[in-house]
């Protein structure tokens, strides 16, 4: 257990305590050493883990108790491989902010120096990228609204201690306060000066400080405010800046605040997660330095899930939780039908889960069944439908109204088609002449077959398809395109 520390603010802060790590580069960096990086898979998901209070008992004590203990299921988490993902994602990003900023390395110090000298000198040039070979990352996590992506990170970032304070290191004198994260969102207006008030803020929080009101109540202009935010960000030892709601970001105030961030990686040494739904994905998609130093440690596309194993074991960790009388087994059925009406949309799927129950108990039926699900969801979800409509079509024409669904697709050749391209051209030798004739003519089949298939050598959603298909069908192209909802229909004009 480590020790504990009570901050001015009334914060907890924890006393650094320093492992020595098998690789080599760690054990000399008290910023590294003291945090919780090394830990297995299984660890991972136990800390994330979050299971509500459940006794078999509570089925059968009055309606009135059981409808307010449903509620408990909003706090169910349960961690899937995307979750171990972003937990190594924010582990190394940490790592990387802190490999070049050894407070013990010589070099770094006087660089520390030199840049707050010049900061005070008010000569700082944040465009002129000074003599600091930064290891900083950044790390991107675009996901659907309603996927979980802050609930995670925070899940995340609790499980590392915010606030670290050191007073010795191997023997030396080192006080220092360290605050391994902070996370900020995006103004709404892509004010940078806002983001930079909500920064100052936001430290003087956590550690009792007073930087608002020493730099603030000045007046600063924000090219006045930015150096000294990454001045504040080295004292302070802060290793990971998360920005939340980056879709918020909008034309000049988006370029200016990307700039902004990819100074802080290089100038400051300070890693950036940013997290967004898809409309943000656009921001720093469209130009490469931006790009590149923006996706340095990766990014995570968080889509909504595919009715698969991992969403029927979704399902299943969560089904056990029922405050009905009776019990009822997770059916295929089930899993089919909440798919359907959520689209593999985790807060979804636990809201028509917990208010399926509470229409169950509240009417006297006392347990699940398909129709009361799909009467619920129809119930419960009438400003959704239109969105889980588009999402279930698959219409790229019909999804794209929505900025907040669409799906981000990873442009990969199916290797499955090659492999079994490979194979079909690789014939067995040593085979009887009858059992060669016999693969020969199924080949034959299988050819006359694809070419009857309008579908066929094109990728989903190519309107080829539908062109092939129109003129099988005798139809006009005009008529399949409005068909399927990729024009709209123009007589009534």
């Amino acid at each position: 257990m480590q020790e504990e520390v009570i901050l001015p603010s009334g914060r907890i802060a924890t006393k650094a305590e320093y492992t020595h790590m098998p690789i080599e580069e760690y054990n000399e960096n008290p910023y590294i050493q003291c945090l919780p990086i090394l830990i297995d898979k299984q660890t991972m998901i136990e800390k994330l883990m979050a299971k509500p209070t459940y006794d078999e008992e509570e089925r059968q004590m009055n309606s009135l108790f059981r409808l307010h203990f449903t509620q408990r299921l909003y706090n169910f988490f349960q961690p899937l491989p995307i979750h171990i993902e972003i937990w190594r994602m924010v582990n190394f990003l940490l790592v990387q902010s802190y490999l070049s900023r050894n407070p013990f390395n010589k070099d770094y110090k006087r660089y520390m120096h030199e840049t707050g000298k010049k900061i005070i000198q008010k000569n700082y040039d944040l465009a002129h990228f000074p003599p600091f070979r930064t290891t900083a990352s950044c790390g991107t996590l675009i996901g659907l609204s309603g996927m979980g992506k802050t609930t995670s990170f925070q899940r995340i970032l609790h499980n590392i201690p915010q606030v670290i304070v050191h007073n010795e290191y191997k023997g030396q004198h080192f006080s220092q306060i360290q605050l391994t994260w902070l996370k900020l969102e995006a103004p709404h207006n892509s004010s940078l000066k806002a983001l930079c008030l909500q920064f100052f803020m936001k430290i003087d929080e956590v550690l009792g400080t007073n930087n608002f009101k020493k730099y603030v109540s000045r007046n600063l202009s924000v090219d006045a405010m930015l150096p000294l935010m990454g001045q504040v960000a080295q004292n302070i030892g802060l290793g990971l800046l998360v920005i939340d709601e980056i879709q918020h970001l909008r034309n000049r105030g988006a370029d200016q605040m990307m700039n902004f961030f990819v100074t802080l990686i290089n100038s400051f040494g300070v890693s950036i997660a940013l997290i967004g739904t898809p409309a943000a994905y656009d921001i720093f998609a469209n130009e490469l330095r931006i790009a590149r130093r923006l996706t340095g440690n990766g990014e995570i596309i968080y889509n909504n899930m595919e009715c698969d194993e991992q969403f029927e074991f979704f399902l299943e960790s969560m089904w056990e939780y029922q405050w009905t009388y009776h019990h009822t087994p997770l059916t295929k059925e089930f899993v089919q039908v909440f798919y359907e009406e959520t689209q593999g949309i985790l807060d979804l799927v636990i809201k028509l889960f917990v208010t399926s129950q509470q229409k169950a108990i509240m009417t006297g039926k006392e347990e699940l069944t398909v129709s009361l699900v799909r009467k619920v969801a129809k119930e419960r979800f009438k400003f959704m439908s239109p969105m889980l409509e588009a999402i279930q079509s698959g219409n790229p024409h019909k999804i794209a109204k929505y900025e907040d669904i669409r799906k981000i697709e990873w442009r990969k050749k199916d290797e499955s088609k090659k492999e079994a391209g490979r194979k079909s051209n690789t014939q067995e030798s040593g085979n009887l002449v009858s059992k060669k004739i016999a693969m020969e003519e199924e080949k034959m089949n299988i050819v006359q077959e694809k070419r009857n298939d309008c579908t066929v050598g094109f990728e989903q959603g190519d309107l080829r398809q539908l062109l092939r298909k129109a003129k099988k069908e005798g139809k006009t192209a005009y008529e399949m395109l409005l068909e399927n909802g990729y024009i709209d229909d123009m007589t009534m004009w």
